[in-house]
């Protein structure tokens, strides 16, 4: 391969979890890979696939606007994975996270314990955006130990089925007990595998922006005050907060969005915060920190 490379040629190596995790690689090639994460669809390629143009929008009309906002809606039920968009009437969703789960999975660890392994990919799935604790998991699903429930999820995780998000803590123990986030790689398959008695249009915006803000980064977290207020997300590097609320039209809502921004700022000396909903207003401030509320349509399309 060696030679190969050095003539010029490039490889492009992908392939079932069963046979090579992306991990390995380096063991395999070390010193002589660069390692790309591949995502479903972004929006805007949602967009292009269907073969709606992205808008202008400084050109926006109402009617636009609505058109977008149906996209959208369109795009948090069908995900972003090409074959199940090409494709809608099959279950490919259903098929591919089972493929993942038992082979890719259960059978590379050689796993006995299939009924605990389903049971956590179930809970999960139906959990999007949500807070878990190692503990209760075990307690509640009866998991053994802790140590099976963490190995479970490092093997989720590693196979690319969902993400773990750390609190923001300057103790990297507390960074490590704490509850973690769970958010899925496609909140498609999230609508096909997990149980939902509502729409619950809230944790799937929230795992779309996961999503967005992963694909630039990994340096990652989510905040809690401490008078107990949580912030979806925050990027240390450019100490910036991020809120999403499906809407504020609710006094309510928006004091408590507002106000957890507000401790979140004065705790960790933010520089920039950000509201994602579903309509764009003007600047205002947080004990003199800038919050910007933006429509996720249009950021997600920047």
């Amino acid at each position: 391969m060696r030679r190969f490379m050095e003539a010029g040629f490039k490889f492009y190596i992908t392939g079932s979890n069963a046979s090579l995790l992306s991990r390995e690689l380096g063991t395999r090639l070390t010193g002589r890979y660069v390692p790309v994460e591949l995502f479903p669809f972004s929006f805007e390629e949602f967009l292009r696939f269907g073969g709606d143009p992205v808008p202008d929008f400084q050109r926006m009309t109402t009617l636009d606007t609505a058109r977008l906002n149906s996209a959208l809606n369109a795009y948090l039920l069908s995900g972003g994975i090409p074959d199940a968009l090409k494709y809608p009437d099959l279950p490919l969703l259903r098929s591919l996270y089972d493929d993942v789960l038992y082979r890719d999975i259960a059978a590379r660890y050689r796993l006995e314990a299939l009924t605990a392994l389903k049971e956590l990919g179930y809970f999960l799935m139906s959990n999007p955006a949500s807070t878990v604790s190692f503990n209760k998991l075990k307690e509640q699903l009866r998991l053994g130990s802790v140590n099976t429930v963490s190995s479970y999820i490092e093997y989720l995780e590693q196979s690319w089925l969902i993400f773990t998000l750390n609190v923001y803590a300057y103790s990297v123990k507390r960074q490590q007990v704490a509850p973690k986030k769970v958010y899925a790689i496609d909140t498609g398959m999230l609508n096909a595998v997990g149980f939902r008695f509502s729409p619950n249009t809230g944790k799937l915006l929230e795992n779309l922006v996961f999503l967005a803000l992963r694909r630039q980064t990994d340096n990652l977290y989510y905040y809690q005050t401490r008078s107990g207020f949580e912030i979806d997300f925050y990027l240390p590097e450019q100490r910036r907060l991020i809120q999403v609320a499906q809407n504020l039209g609710s006094p309510a809502t928006r004091e408590r969005e507002f106000r957890a921004l507000e401790e979140a700022a004065a705790e960790l000396q933010a520089q920039s915060a950000l509201i994602l909903t579903d309509a764009n207003e003007p600047q205002s401030q947080v004990s003199g920190v800038p919050v910007a509320v933006r429509s996720v349509t249009e950021w997600l399309l920047e």
